[in-house]
């Protein structure tokens, strides 16, 4: 699945349409707000991403891509307005993986997505995280408890992801706001208490792996 988030209705349409015609499932979204409710939902292969955009601009989008667990490594594709290199050079520093200076061709739009996917598959990550009788599907956003599949709420998932990938890793409640609810947060440390309980109790006897360190906040233990 590849998400397009472009304000213009004509150019998203196109490059819908050539994408679908190139073999590619692909979504479209003209602002930010469709497009976060999308992300929650699944997570794409690859976003095209515009960055004059109404509301919340591109780099907001891609530093909001960066800062999240389950985004931090998505393949994104910058679009710019000819001759703005200092966008260019921004999205390339936060982590763009590559860009489309506009008007861009659409098979060239096309080749660039194909080299970046091909990019993301060598340096893809291990997709299923294991720890016990827990197991997280990054590529299809889903938690099995000893082959149960459980619904987590997106921040739950986020966590637990978190500290799949980092094991014994002590985080503090304000590190976990930061990394999972992001920069703009403004709630309490009690938000991640609340958060930790209910994953707790989702996860059943393995809830106990998510350990309290008293005075400082929560790691993921190895064994139980």
């Amino acid at each position: 699945m590849i998400y397009c988030l472009e304000d213009d209705d004509s150019i998203r349409e196109l490059m819908l349409y050539t994408l679908a015609a190139s073999g590619f499932e692909v979504r479209g979204f003209p602002d930010s707000e469709p497009f976060w409710a999308a992300v929650g939902e699944q997570v794409p292969e690859l976003i095209l991403l515009d960055i004059m955009l109404p509301g919340e601009d591109g780099i907001s989008v891609l530093k909001a891509l960066r800062s999240r667990p389950a985004t931090a490594e998505l393949p994104v594709i910058m679009a710019t307005a000819k001759g703005t290199e200092y966008d260019k050079v921004i999205g390339l520093d936060l982590g763009a993986d590559d860009y489309l200076a506009k008007p861009f061709g659409m098979m060239e739009m096309v080749s660039r997505v194909r080299a970046v996917l091909r990019r993301s598959a060598r340096r893809a990550p291990e997709q299923v995280l294991r720890l016990g009788g827990v197991e997280l599907d990054k590529g299809a956003c889903l938690v099995r408890t000893e082959g149960r599949r459980i619904e987590l709420t997106r921040k739950e998932y986020q966590l637990l992801l978190l500290f799949l990938e980092n094991p014994g890793r002590v985080f503090t409640r304000d590190q976990l706001l930061e990394l999972v609810w992001g920069l703009g947060y403004t709630g309490e440390t009690r938000t991640v208490d609340v958060h930790i309980g209910t994953l707790r109790t989702k996860l059943g006897q393995w809830g106990r792996l998510i350990a309290t360190v008293r005075g400082m906040g929560y790691r993921l233990e190895d064994a139980l």
